[in-house]
């Protein structure tokens, strides 16, 4: 049986027997009121296992019940991954989509609909520590004063420029920053504060640089389109909440341009809102805080990228480091 459900923006399919299907629902709604989990988390979990079940249909030969899920071996799970492998998924997805799946059976599980001991000892794939990937000072400069050239509207224009600035200067995700309504724009002043919303419903305060109110204020007067309260505060060219992908191409279209490697994307302002903090003594605490960061090792990581600079700059300057 097929049942395409609503999940955050899509529509996705899920194959499967009813009573899974029911399960599905049941552990979707319970991700979102009991978990608090955003819609875009909530998209990516319901596509991985829209995959996984797809791929046991195929693999068991007929669409698989509470039963059949109950009865998988480490064997099959090991197979999916190695399907999702041959699909061209790096390690850090791979650990991913397994992590979903493991959700969705302890969620049977305390629901007391199956138990299955295989996915419970299956192994993640082991993921390689990641340095976030940081603009510097000057490259964070070039994109807050280039990305309007490519604006089709000047309106867009101050758009762009006060959505880059707002994920510079306050380290918002990207999606954090989309969900803004015009309410929340009153906020945006010098010396005020914005109250954000990230993942898993965990809020935060934002200290406003008076940078990040001059442009915003630019782009509201700018914007033609209705301010009332509950209306998106960045908008797309008909006026409906702007879409991640437009401002992603965007970021694509000046990353090409100022010839910056594939690693300049809207998140790298996150982390060089983060790195530069650090550089420039902020503590790893405060900087946890503005990030929303549940735990301090996620922090941890931007001093591995501080700790690069210091030694490009040491390698490059100090007269000992240049003696073999």
């Amino acid at each position: 049986m097929y049942r395409q459900m609503p999940s955050g923006h899509r529509l996705i399919t899920f194959n499967a027997e009813p009573a899974v299907l029911n399960a599905i629902e049941d552990w979707k709604n319970w991700l979102q009121h009991e978990k608090r989990y955003s819609v875009h988390t909530l998209d990516a979990y319901s596509r991985d296992l829209s995959i996984f079940l797809a791929f046991l249909a195929k693999h068991l030969g007929f669409q698989p019940g509470l039963n059949d899920l109950s009865k998988l071996k480490t064997s099959d799970f090991r197979s999916y991954l190695a399907k999702r492998t041959n699909d061209g998924l790096s390690r850090t997805s791979l650990a991913r989509v397994l992590s979903t799946v493991r959700n969705f059976f302890k969620f049977l599980e305390r629901s007391e609909l199956l138990h299955n001991a295989a996915i419970r000892g299956f192994r993640t794939p082991k993921i390689p520590k990641s340095i976030p990937k940081a603009f510097s000072e000057e490259e964070a400069f070039e994109v807050l004063t280039g990305i309007s050239m490519f604006a089709p509207e000047p309106w867009i224009g101050k758009r762009d420029v006060a959505l880059i600035t707002l994920l510079y200067g306050g380290g918002l995700r990207l999606g954090e920053a989309l969900s803004l309504n015009f309410l929340d724009a009153s906020s945006i002043k010098p010396g005020g504060t914005l109250l954000i919303s990230g993942k898993g419903g965990k809020q935060r305060v934002i200290p406003m640089l008076d940078v990040i109110a001059e442009t915003m204020t630019e782009y509201i007067q700018a914007c033609p389109y209705v301010q009332n309260e509950e209306d998106p505060l960045f908008v797309g060219m008909r006026g409906k909440r702007l879409n991640p992908g437009v401002f992603q191409k965007q970021m694509r279209k000046l990353r090409i341009y100022l010839g910056f490697s594939e690693t300049a994307t809207p998140h790298a302002l996150r982390h060089s809102f983060a790195t530069h903090l650090l550089s420039g003594g902020g503590d790893l605490r405060t900087i946890q805080e503005l990030l929303g960061h549940a735990s301090l090792s996620t922090t941890q990581r931007y001093t591995d990228v501080d700790a690069q600079r210091l030694n490009a700059v040491y390698q490059s300057a100090h007269p000992r480091a240049k003696r073999t």
